[in-house]
This record gives C-alpha cells, structure tokens and sequence, in this order.
C-alpha cells in the first residue's frame, strides 16, 4: 500500500491514498498525481489545491467507491456539479446528471399540507400622551401559526420568495427561516389597535407581508388566498379527499397535491 497523501483542498485537510487519486486516469487528478501535471503545496508541505473544499469530500468518497452517496436534504448540487466539471472525472459526472433526471421527476408530483393555529392574547404597552408623561396601555392581538410541510423544496423557495416577514421596519424573507427543505413554520401577528411602531420592534412581534402586491397578511382568509394563489399558479389542486371538508371550510388544515 501507498503512503497516505494529505490534501488542502480550499483550507480543508482531507486524507487518501495515491491509488485513489489516481482511480480515474484521465481526470484531473488523476493527472496531478500522476506527474503528468505540477502540483502546489501549502506551509505544511500538503497538496494544495484551491478549490471548494466541503464538496470535495462526495468527489473523494466517489474516487473511493466509484459510486455517488449524497444525504437526502443535500442542496449544492449546482456546486458539486461545478466541482466535478473542474476535476473532470467523467463517470461523477454522468452520476450527477443521472442524480439531477431523478430528483426533477420527484419534484414533478408533490404534496403540499398546511395546518393552521390562531389565538388571542393581550399586549401590554406604553403610550406617550405629552413629554415624560406615559400611560400603560393594553390591546387583545391576533397570532397566527402556519407549519407548512411540501414534498417539493423548490414551492417552499418559490413561497419564500413571496412572503416576507415585516421587523425593525424592514422585510425579510421567510426562506431564513426554514428548518429543513421541506418544513417551514410561521408564526406573526395582525395590526394591534393602538401600539405604537417601536412596539412591535421593542416585542419582537413580526408581521406578515406577500409581495409583489404590497399587502399585509392580518388574518388566515387572507393567509389562504394568497398561498392558494401561488400553489395553483405552480400545478398544485385541492386535495378533495383529504382534509375533512369543515377543517379546508374553517381554515384548518389545508392540504394540496400535485400531478406531472
């Protein structure tokens, strides 16, 4: 067996073998460790190659294996495609492109289920009547919670690119606050009666915005319409046969699939 070679790969160490590095004759690597082509060492006196280093880990376990393992919620398939162009070890890169029809026909049928959650509570705050003069005040708020669970990571991205959460008077998109590529949950307020602006800034009470239409989510029939809007508008249709017709009428669950 060969000595172990140590890579820095774009500031990350990884360890292999020559026969590795070598599996695939005329890839790049293949050729820089072959001696068909120079390579650049670091102040360590490891191969350094300046290139995306967290990737390279797949690119290196395909050398190994001759077989492409990603996890289930892997979201840089544009970069690793780069990345093996660059290295040009062909077989990865048809593997990728087998890898990209596959999750494409996926994408196409998709399921779609929102469950909804409203409460009342009261706010308390302080209102400014004359200078150093403040009364304590207190108003009933609306808050509203949406989990939203999509089969399809690219209607939460289109969604996200919809709604935008309204704090410290700027608009953010909702897409920070993903959990995981197919689970987003929502939790803001309607307009409060009487609270000042600094108020909702000062409680961390976050509203509701859907762009391009500039318009302020302050209730769940509003909420509906608009997600509606931009479900229908990318294939989805009501799933008749589940939820039970009283929880779709009352703004409960609302669950929408789609067929490609």
């Amino acid at each position: 067996m060969s000595d172990p070679i140590t890579l820095n790969v774009g500031g990350k160490l990884y360890t292999t073998s020559l026969a590795t590095l070598t599996s695939f004759p005329d890839s790049m690597l293949g050729a820089m460790f072959s001696g068909k082509m120079p390579t650049k060492r670091d102040s360590q006196g490891n191969c350094f190659i300046d290139r995306d280093g967290k990737v390279f880990r797949y690119i290196l376990n395909f050398l190994r294996t001759s077989h492409l393992d990603l996890p289930e919620d892997f979201q840089e398939m544009g970069l690793l495609r780069r990345e093996a162009d660059f290295y040009q070890v062909q077989p990865l890169i048809e593997a990728l492109q087998e890898k990209e029809v596959e999750l494409s026909k996926a994408e196409k049928n998709a399921m779609l289920n929102i469950t909804l959650n409203q409460r009342v509570q009261t706010v308390h705050f302080t209102v400014r009547e004359a200078p150093q003069i403040y009364s304590l005040s207190s108003s009933s708020m609306e808050v509203f919670n949406a989990n939203i669970f999509s089969t399809s990571c690219l209607f939460l991205k289109l969604l996200g690119s919809k709604l935008f959460y309204c704090s410290n008077g700027n608009l953010s998109s909702i897409t920070s606050h993903l959990q995981d590529p197919n689970h987003l949950t929502l939790d803001w307020v309607a307009n409060v009666e009487g609270l000042p602006e600094e108020e909702y800034t000062k409680q961390n009470l976050k509203r509701l915005w859907v762009v391009p239409a500039n318009k302020q989510i302050n209730s769940f029939q509003v909420f509906v319409e608009e997600v509606l809007k931009i479900a229908l508008s990318d294939g989805f249709c009501i799933d008749s046969s589940h939820p039970h017709a009283l929880d779709f009428k009352n703004n409960k669950i609302i669950r929408l699939i789609r067929y490609r």
